[in-house]
């Protein structure tokens, strides 16, 4: 029996190697494998040998022989197969232990060329996997240095590789190949900066954790990420403390996270079941979660935070007070960290490159019952805005409007965000109709912080009114200004209702709907 090895990572190599000529197996090999087993005692042939033919074009060309694939792709149950290179004088071989050149690590190193990266585009390894896991019945095919112990074990034990871990191996080549291709034409469209969605989309992505469950129990989860540097994301953050993170934890402090990306000055967000629950800036950290927390102290119970400043003693000894599930920051005090990790469930991730945002091209996929639907991500708060009213937003209710503008794109739709001083005093997400969104945040402000909160706050909508009775709402709870993207057949009732009662409005011209 003969073994072709040829591997870009020799995790492992050089022992299963000598565990196989142990067993008989004569070991042949390529290039820098071949030099690395044969400086470690490993008695391996070189590809040349058997093919008669020397390693061309800087070593483009080794395995593309047929003596090579003929070996590799002959059925050894088909008699024809087996005459036919008896006749050709080519040996079958019976094992392909092969991964392929590094081309993730080369397409993120650091100011790395397009030629280095297509030079790193394996040809020969792909092929071999592929013939070989095509023939899996009588070739046992590796891609995987873990799977080494696992073959090993059966030869060891049965004289043999069973079928079933032949069939096991033969899939999980053709994931690797497919990523693999998948990788090549990702980076190839961005070479090309190339947006446009292709008449064929194939995604690739690695897995990172395999959840305990899903959104419920009974449901089965795992983590995958992109392949790429996921910088600001949640995948490259590093937990410091706490039981690992479930499937909602992931899905909520990602929401929250992409909100918090919205602002550069100190800001806190909560966020609960994936919406907002209170959000403030300030100046300083600690009064950006004093007013994230102030706005409201029922719904954090629970909850994710996250910030984007250093998290400060005075800050986690009353997070310490609260039931919090995660919380995400660039950095923690000393003092602090030491503190919250007393918390023995309490998950602390460490996030530094938290304030990076996403690139504007990047997609966002919905799984739908046989397919899925793709959009760029919303990206965008606003181009210009347009005031549209007789009385012109202060200086300060523009400041809020902003600010609630961030929010409310963050918030289920129907969604609606009452804002004052750069804190949220009420958020109505999720809503069927507009008017209760808006009635939602005017009861929850008067419950959670106190009568009176909403007089001079402004409100921002994440869609238009399809009627006036909002504004009429609005007015009712003492709110001064109003941010919509209008659009609207009933955008003058609106209007002319704000003119009625002094209300500031303003337009943008884009909705942030999110379903």
């Amino acid at each position: 029996m003969k073994a072709l090895v040829s591997v870009s990572d020799k995790t492992g190599i050089v022992e299963f190697s000598k565990e196989l000529e142990s067993l008989g197996i004569e070991i042949i090999s390529t290039g820098g494998t071949y030099k690395k087993l044969k400086e470690s005692g490993v008695n391996a042939t070189e590809i040349s040998e058997l093919t008669g033919f020397p390693e061309c074009l800087d070593g483009r060309v080794k395995t593309l022989h047929p003596k090579v694939h003929a070996g590799i792709l002959a059925m050894r149950s088909k008699s024809e197969h087996m005459k036919q290179l008896e006749e050709l004088g080519v040996d079958t071989i019976d094992f392909v232990v092969v991964n392929l050149y590094p081309f993730k690590q080369t397409i993120l190193k650091e100011n790395v060329t397009r030629e280095e990266c297509v030079e790193n585009i394996d040809i020969g390894g792909p092929t071999m996997l592929r013939s070989a896991a095509k023939n899996y019945q009588d070739v046992t095919v590796i891609t995987d240095p873990n799977d080494y112990e696992i073959v090993l074990n059966e030869l060891k034990q049965n004289g043999k590789v069973s079928l079933d871990t032949k069939f096991y191996l033969m899939n999980k080549v053709f994931n690797h190949t497919a990523n693999y291709d998948a990788m090549i034409a990702s980076y190839l469209k961005s070479e090309r900066k190339d947006e446009s969605f292709p008449d064929t989309l194939t995604l690739t992505y690695e897995k990172v954790q395999e959840m305990r469950y899903g959104e419920n129990p009974h449901q089965k989860a795992s983590l995958y990420k992109e392949v790429g540097k996921c910088e600001g994301s949640l995948v490259s953050s590093t937990q410091l403390n706490g039981k690992e993170l479930s499937f909602n934890n992931i899905n909520d402090t990602n929401g929250a996270l992409e909100l918090l990306k919205e602002f550069d000055e100190p800001t806190v967000v909560a966020c609960k079941h994936g919406n907002p629950c209170g959000v403030g800036s300030a100046n300083d950290i600690y009064e950006a979660w004093t007013k994230a927390f102030n706005a409201d102290k029922t719904s954090i119970f629970g909850g994710i935070v996250t910030v984007n400043r250093e998290v400060t003693l005075k800050m986690a000894e009353e997070m310490k007070e609260i039931f919090l599930e995660v919380i995400v920051a660039p950095s923690y005090e000393k003092e602090a960290l030491e503190l919250l990790k007393t918390k023995k469930n309490l998950r602390l991730l460490e996030l530094p490159s938290i304030l990076v945002r996403q690139p504007e091209n990047s997609l966002d996929i919905k799984k739908i019952n046989g397919g899925i639907i793709v959009q760029t991500i919303d990206s965008k708060l606003l181009d210009d805005y347009t005031v549209v009213t007789n009385r012109k937003p202060t200086d300060k209710e523009l400041e809020d409007m902003m600010f609630g503008l961030r929010v409310v794109k963050f918030a289920k739709s129907n969604g609606i965000v009452l804002a004052k001083n750069k804190q949220t005093i009420g958020i109505g997400p999720g809503q069927v109709n507009r008017i209760w969104a808006v009635s939602q945040c005017v009861e929850h402000s008067k419950e959670l912080i106190g009568e009176g909160v909403t007089k001079d706050s402004i409100l921002a909508s994440d869609a238009f009114f399809p009627f006036a009775d909002c504004v009429e709402a609005a007015h009712k709870a003492g709110i001064t200004a109003i941010v919509q993207p209008g659009g609207s057949i009933r955008d003058q009732d609106s209007i002319d209702k704000c003119n009625e009662y002094g209300i500031a409005m303003i337009f943008t011209g884009m909705r942030h709907f999110k379903h």
